[in-house]
């Protein structure tokens, strides 16, 4: 026993020495950065660029360039109205250039569309990074409570084998009986258990951690204690919903996505204006016929060069109720967006009304924890004291040492509990870049 509480404190010594301790910023930060799903919208916001520059495209020029060549055998009627075996070939090249004078408002309506789903995409990425941020913060307290149930239980461990110790003692001196002894090992066996437990705990949840920053293992890994001296402020949920609608990333990117979808409508009733644009182009040919005298092909291209300019209108009469269906998805889309946005706006005001409960049931839980830690402590001191001096039995001095022990783990699950609470009401309540 007395092996395995000196091998859990030389690891954790050795973890401490060994291993790289990386506080909550620097795990929020290094979480965020190797984040898949964070990633992935990251390639969601690259691709949103991607089509504002098509947006913006839409407004130049197209130039195009063709060059043909086809060859004719056999029997092909003369100039003679005569037919005659005839060889031909002929080739011609032309460039043409397209400009879109008016196309129906759809290339300004197109890049405002282009821009608001931009926008609402950023925020989307950040509320996605907001969540990584609160997962690591549950994670990282959820380690730090795991490590001060580990050296609860080491404290456990390390009174209950010195009372093994002390009623072996006794038990050689004839003092007490046989079964006391042994109920004394059988408490120091359950002390190893919880603190084997314990351990595998806190490694689990360092595990979990590490797996939220995607590190390979736990192997050099670990993080930085808290000051939880002093307690933190819970902020009144009304302050923290009002200041969060302001900025709140995920409010922010549903608002942004009704701007969008209002953006789409525009776009989309676009279809019913005409489009006007101008079109200007030149070319050439040659043309050989066997049997002939033909001219060279730089005489001929000299001599076929044309050159034409055009305008071309499109009056959009009927397209089979395609834009009108255009527009009707895209109003559905908005009203969709709306009660996204209604919906999470709820979301935020259950999740900050009952985090601050948590948070005010764990301050009383602390206090009261706090209480019973102290007078269990007093009366484990007091009953140890008549214990030594045969005023007290064992089991007597037994209970009141689980219920110091039991008290050490309620004050740390409530204290923990607190920090979490608050940190998130903050998290909520606090603008971030």
């Amino acid at each position: 026993m007395k092996r395995l509480i000196g091998a859990a404190i030389a690891a954790c010594a050795m973890l401490g020495a060994k291993a790289e301790t990386m506080n909550l910023d620097r795990c929020i930060a290094y979480a965020i950065e190797n984040n898949l799903t964070v990633r992935q919208h990251d390639i969601e916001r690259r691709n949103a660029e991607l089509q504002l520059t098509d947006a913006k495209d839409t407004a130049l020029p197209q130039i195009s360039g063709s060059a043909s060549q086809s060859w004719n055998f056999g029997r092909g009627l003369t100039s003679a109205n005569t037919y005659a075996d005839r060889n031909t070939s002929s080739f011609g090249a032309n460039i043409g250039l397209q400009m879109p004078l008016f196309n129906g408002l759809q290339t300004v309506r197109g890049i405002r569309y282009a821009k608001a789903s931009l926008v609402a995409i950023v925020e989307s990425l950040e509320a996605t990074k907001d969540d990584v941020a609160l997962r690591v913060i549950a994670q990282y307290l959820q380690v730090l409570y795991c490590k001060e149930i580990e050296s609860v239980a080491i404290s456990q461990a390390e009174l209950t084998l010195e009372e093994q110790h002390h009623r072996e003692a006794l038990l050689e001196a004839g003092k007490i009986p046989e079964a006391d002894m042994l109920d004394a090992r059988s408490q120091a066996a359950q002390a190893r258990l919880q603190l084997v437990a314990a351990r595998n705990d806190r490694e689990m949840a360092l595990l979990d951690l590490a797996q939220l920053l995607r590190l390979p293992s736990t192997e050099g890994f670990d993080i930085a204690d808290l000051d939880t001296s002093v307690l933190p402020e819970i902020r009144e949920p009304h302050k923290v919903y009002e200041s969060a609608l302001g900025f709140n990333h995920t409010i922010r990117a549903n608002s942004l996505q009704i701007e969008a979808a209002r953006r789409q409508i525009e776009l989309a009733r676009a279809g019913y204006l005409p489009r006007l644009s101008f079109n200007a182009g030149l070319g050439s040919n040659y043309y050989r016929v066997s049997g002939f005298d033909n001219e060279t092909f730089g005489q001929q291209f000299r001599h076929n060069f044309s050159q034409y300019v055009g305008f071309s209108l499109s009056v959009p009469l009927f397209d089979g109720f395609s834009t009108r269906n255009n527009v009707r998805r895209a109003k559905l889309q908005q009203l969709s967006a709306d009660l996204n946005l209604e919906t999470q706006k709820d979301n935020l005001f259950k999740a900050v009304n009952q985090t601050y409960l948590q948070a005010v049931s764990a301050r009383e839980k602390l206090s009261a924890a706090e209480e019973a830690c102290n007078a269990s402590a007093m009366a484990l001191a007091a009953v140890q004291e008549k214990y030594n001096i045969g005023k007290a039995t064992p089991t007597d001095f037994d209970t009141a040492k689980n219920t110091y022990i039991r008290s050490l783990s309620e004050r740390a699950q409530a204290r923990y509990e607190l920090i979490l609470r608050a940190r998130i009401l903050d998290f909520y309540a606090t603008p971030r870049a």
